[in-house]
Formats: structure tokens, C-alpha cells, sequence
């Protein structure tokens, strides 16, 4: 019998052997420590308060350091000083804090020096585009739920960072949302560290563009970084003005007045389509006032706007004027309760002149409607006189005082008469 022919083995040359799972998971915890490590290394050539030498280093050692692959890292440690396990303590393996990090900053902090600390972040992401994504998605707002964990001076320094890091369009506002996470928000440290990230950014930017980042960062209530028992527009409102930033309370108080008005615009256009009782719909309108005052020369605007709007204006051109009249005669008694004031009045009828002015279709009834509301009793002959000498919008003034010269002329001879008879 023959003896069978040795057959020659695959060659293993060149073919990557996978490692086991278990394996790769043991080596990646120390991975982090390494980039660190090697991180430290390049740091530490620089000299103490050399920013610009810490932001060229940083440059520099990205050509060699896997930035993309430790961003996380990165930032951890030149932000808050170290490697950070999960629940926000430092990892415990001997190493000592970065050699350049914003807690390292000086204290009680200083805006001059927490912008130094930006600054070489700015030009790192200049450098390397591609570390703002992990910066603003997973960095900060990991950060931020480990508030809690820090002392007083160093929550002030990371607010700081954040609110300027937000003001140059480094971050989102969106990285806030970590605040609202119970842990925090029951001990005041939400609302307190939230008040420094407005701080830092108001003294860069607007209230609007703060009030813009909120938006587009999704933002929506506010009241969510207040304790559950404290979460009203009025502790909101008592806060930030004992904080020295009253432009947030009166922007909430805005914001709210918005809200509010838009809701009563829409459910009093329901109600006078819907043909309701105008003793239902001064009810209606006397229970959002007090729930929500809204200041009485807004309310009339919004009275206004509810039932004009309900009003179908698809007549002919030629019988807009007899249908706006009859409508507003039937509505008026609505507004006369809420036009007590005569700065209200006075506001009614601008109101209606920017209305008129911006719906062509009703620009020639002006001085029909404003004979209506003063028969109403809605406006007196007195805010009438004084908006035309002095109280007119300049939307259309000088097509609007022409008019109602007539009217205005009428009225002033009536109140001389008057005059003359007492």
C-alpha cells in the first residue's frame, strides 16, 4: 500500500487573526490612560499661563495623538483635569492632574482668564473641525450632569466655559439638557449653574441670541431647571432678577405673554365664529387676565385680532366698508369693558390703524370704524384728539389724520362747547 503524500498547511502569512472580544475590551480601558499619558507628555513642555504656547502644542501633537478616536478624552482632561469613570469621579490609577485644564483657572474665576481657556479651544477646532461634533453632543453635556460632584468655584469656571464656548458658536445649547436631570435639579444646582452659562454668554451676545441658541439648541421650559416645587414663572422671575439678569425674566415674562396671547387670539376667533354670547366672551377674556395678566394694550390687540379675524371678508369689493362696520358695531361691546384707560383707548385705535394700514381692503373705513368704537363708548372724543395731535402710529399717519379730520374737527367743537357751558 502506498504511503499517502503529505499535503502542505494553508499559509497563515498576511491573514489578520481577529482577537477575542474579551480581549479587545481589557486593552481598551487602558487605552484611554495611554492617549493621556501621551497627552500629559506634550503638555507639560509649556510653561504655566502660555496659552498660546498650550494652543500650539495641542496643534502640534494632533499630527500625532488619535484625536478623532480619544475626543472625549481630550476634552475631559482639558476641561475638568483628568479621566473621568462613569458617575463623574476621577479615575483612581496615580496619575496626577493635567498639566493645563479650566479647573486649574484661577479662583474665584475670572472672565479674562476663562476666555484664555476658550480661546485655545477655538483654535483647536479651528485646527481640527471635527472635534466640535463630540465637544457639543457628548463632552458637555456629560459633563454638566456631574455638576453636583464639584465644589462652588469650580461649577462657576464650567459654567463660564460653556456660556462662552455657546456665545462663539463652539457649543449648543443643547448640552443644557443634562441640567434638568432630577440629581441636580432638586438641590438648586441646575437652576444655579444655568444662571452662570446666561452670565457668561449675555456679556458676549443678546439676550435675543441667547434667546435664539435656547431655540435652535430645543430648549423649550425653562422652568425644568427650577426644583418641581419651585417651577412657576414667578420664581423663575424672582431668580433671575436677584441674579443681576433681569433681561431673562423679562424675556420668560415676553415669551409667556406670547404664548398666551396667540392661545386667546385663536380660541376668540373660535367663539365669534362660533356666534357665543358676548357676556361668554368677556368671560373668557376676564379669566385669562386673571390667570395671566396680559397688560391691557396688548389685551385689546388681542381682542381685536380674535374677531377680526373671524370675520368672513369674501364680500364685493364695494360692500367691504358696510360689512366691516356692522361686524365691529356687533363686537365692539367685547373691547369696551377692557378700554377703561385712556392709554388703552389710545392703543385700540393705533391697533386698528396698523390693521387698516396693512389690510387694503378695509384702509378707506378707518374713520367709520373709529366713529363705531367711539359711539361704543370703546374710545372717548379726548384719546381720539390726542392720538390724532400726537398718539398716531406712522404706519399711513398722514393718509389717516386726512380722514378723520372731519371727526377730529367735530369732536374738538363738541368738547369746546361743552367747555364753554360749564
Amino acid at each position: 500500500m502506498s504511503q499517502p503524500s503529505s499535503v502542505q498547511k494553508p499559509s497563515l502569512q498576511g491573514v489578520r487573526i481577529k482577537a477575542r472580544k474579551g480581549t479587545v475590551k481589557a486593552q481598551a480601558k487602558h487605552e484611554p490612560s495611554v492617549f493621556r499619558d501621551q497627552l500629559y507628555k506634550h503638555l507639560e513642555t509649556v510653561p504655566e499661563d502660555d496659552f498660546d504656547g498650550v494652543a500650539n502644542k495641542l496643534i502640534q501633537a494632533g499630527s500625532t495623538l488619535e484625536y478623532l478616536k480619544y475626543a472625549d478624552v481630550l476634552f475631559e482632561i482639558l476641561l475638568v483635569g483628568g479621566l473621568l469613570q462613569p458617575g463623574g469621579s476621577y479615575v483612581e490609577d496615580g496619575a496626577p492632574p493635567s498639566p493645563f485644564s479650566v479647573f486649574k483657572a484661577k479662583e474665584p474665576a475670572q472672565a479674562d482668564e476663562i476666555k484664555k481657556y476658550v480661546e485655545v479651544f477655538n483654535k483647536l477646532i479651528r485646527r481640527y473641525k471635527y472635534l466640535q461634533k463630540p465637544l457639543e453632543e457628548t463632552v458637555l453635556p456629560s459633563l454638566l450632569q456631574y455638576s453636583n460632584r464639584w465644589t462652588a468655584p469650580q461649577q462657576e469656571k464650567f459654567g463660564m466655559t460653556v456660556g462662552y464656548l455657546m456665545a462663539q458658536g463652539l457649543a449648543s445649547a443643547s448640552c443644557l439638557q443634562s441640567l434638568t436631570k432630577d440629581h441636580l435639579v432638586k438641590n438648586d444646582v441646575s437652576i444655579n449653574s444655568l444662571t452662570i452659562v446666561f452670565r457668561a454668554f449675555l456679556s458676549e451676545q443678546s439676550m435675543d441670541a441667547l434667546s435664539g441658541a435656547l431655540k435652535k439648541g430645543g430648549i423649550k421650559d425653562v422652568l425644568a431647571f427650577l426644583p418641581a416645587n419651585k417651577r412657576d414663572a414667578k420664581n423663575f422671575d424672582a431668580h433671575f432678577k436677584a441674579a443681576g439678569l433681569p433681561q431673562v425674566a423679562e424675556w420668560y415674562t415676553k415669551r409667556q405673554f406670547a404664548i398666551v396671547k396667540d392661545e386667546m387670539v385663536k380660541t376668540l376667533k373660535e367663539m365669534c365664529s362660533n356666534e357665543d354670547s358676548i357676556p361668554d366672551i368677556i368671560g373668557y377674556i376676564k379669566q385669562i387676565q386673571e390667570e395671566s395678566p396680559v397688560p391691557e394694550a396688548e389685551l385689546v390687540q388681542c381682542i381685536w385680532q380674535g374677531f377680526i379675524s373671524s370675520i368672513d371678508w369674501s364680500a364685493r369689493a364695494d360692500q367691504i366698508d358696510g360689512l366691516a362696520v356692522r361686524d365691529i358695531s356687533k363686537y365692539a361691546p367685547i373691547l369696551e369693558p377692557f378700554c377703561s384707560s385712556a392709554k388703552t383707548q389710545v392703543a385700540l385705535i393705533n391697533v386698528v390703524q396698523v390693521h387698516c394700514y396693512e389690510d387694503t381692503r378695509v384702509i378707506k373705513t378707518f374713520p367709520q370704524i373709529l366713529k363705531v368704537l367711539y359711539q361704543k363708548d370703546c374710545v372717548s372724543e379726548q384719546a381720539i384728539i390726542y392720538w390724532a395731535q400726537k398718539g398716531s402710529k406712522p404706519q399711513g399717519r398722514q393718509h389717516f389724520l386726512k380722514a378723520t379730520e372731519p371727526l377730529v374737527k367735530f369732536l374738538q367743537e363738541q368738547e369746546s362747547e361743552d367747555e364753554e357751558e360749564e
